[in-house]
């Protein structure tokens, strides 16, 4: 293991041996969890390693990563915290996360060399495994191939599957300028909500999403006791909450829900931000009062919506009815500290690394 002082970035150590029992003509970085942070990682929690990148055996595909995403729930991910539906990361083995690539070999005839393909296996330069991990993806979809890593369907899958929106509903969304607010905010407004508001946490973010994202309101969560900045926003109450945070946001939002309103639960930035735990919602008289749902998912309880909320995504970007902002940031080495600037407030929209022009 390398360690590097806090604030410094990993130093890259090579796992690569020399000589004839070196496998391939590829080396690749990648990045590995190097101690269990205790709250907030640092940036030597993180180690990056190049390794020798193998032919691939029959079955098996190898893939270029062009772009891999940053994403909140990593930080959970990294602390081990079992609440996660998803597997931790372990000390000593390569991170993973949504990325997409393009195939440079392939030993199964399902995928064929240039291919653009989206996986699980980010944090790597290349990433190599069975065919099945990898899903073939239109090329020309997109100008860029970074946006089918877009939160869009994220948030289309809590709005419409989770949440139940209903046209002339009032929506509040929290971390509403992040990757996965900011696609939910103009998808309702799209989707035909009454009234779209959102909390971000500076003025400049507030000036964004009423400006160039078409929310009707949005506030600082700074200013002030959130629930009176939403009651302020939302006089005659919400319907839906898209909760990205948590804490001090999701009580707020139950205080000024209306009855029978739904929360659909997509994050807990509230959490992730501070390495501390969350007071939770409170008390639940009220939920109960007013019959509120509250529910949590996840992006692979409904994959089947992908083929309902593509075309709609396509066509909006097209016509321009929607705003899909990202941040790119250039080089694996530099993924660490990105993620870490992430948590801090530090982008805008999609944050991305491109490990391959």
């Amino acid at each position: 293991m390398i360690t590097t002082p806090k604030g410094t970035a990993p130093t890259v150590q090579s796992d690569v041996q020399s000589g004839p029992s070196r496998r391939g003509p590829r080396t690749g970085l990648e990045v590995r969890l190097a101690a269990r942070p205790d709250g907030l990682p640092a940036l030597d929690d993180f180690e990056i390693a190049e390794v020798a990148v193998p032919d691939p055996a029959p079955g098996q595909v190898l893939v270029r990563n062009l772009f891999m995403s940053l994403d909140p729930g990593m930080l959970t991910l990294m602390t081990g915290d079992p609440g996660m539906p998803m597997p931790r990361y372990e000390i000593g083995e390569a991170m993973y996360g949504d990325a997409v690539g393009e195939v440079v070999a392939s030993a199964d005839p399902s995928l064929g060399e240039g291919d653009l393909v989206v996986h699980r296996m980010g944090w790597r330069e290349y990433a190599l495994a069975p065919a099945g991990a990898f899903r073939r993806v239109d090329k020309d979809a997109y100008p860029s191939p970074s946006t089918h890593l877009s939160f869009g369907l994220v948030a289309y899958v809590g709005l419409m599957a989770v949440a139940g929106l209903r046209p002339g509903d009032t929506v509040f969304v929290s971390s509403a300028a992040g990757a996965t607010g900011s696609m939910a905010g103009q998808i309702a407004r799209l989707k035909g909500a009454g009234r779209v508001i959102g909390s971000a946490g500076s003025p400049g973010k507030v000036a964004h999403l009423t400006g160039k994202l078409g929310f009707d309101a949005a506030f600082d969560y700074h200013d002030g006791p959130v629930v009176d900045r939403l009651r302020e926003a939302a006089p005659d109450g919400i319907d839906v909450y898209f909760d990205n945070v948590g804490g001090e946001q999701l009580r707020a939002a139950i205080e000024v829900m209306n009855a029978h309103g739904r929360i659909a639960v997509c994050g807990a930035l509230a959490r992730q931000g501070t390495g501390r735990p969350d007071d939770g919602p409170g008390d639940l008289f009220t939920v109960l009062g007013k019959r509120l749902t509250i529910r949590g998912f996840t992006l692979g309880d409904h994959l089947d919506r992908a083929a309902e909320f593509g075309p709609q995504f396509r066509a909006w970007l097209r016509d321009g009815a929607i705003v899909h902002e990202e941040t790119v940031i250039d080089g694996l080495a530099e993924a660490p500290r990105a993620l870490l600037d992430m948590v801090g407030g530090a982008y805008l929209g999609k944050p991305v690394v491109r490990l391959a022009g």
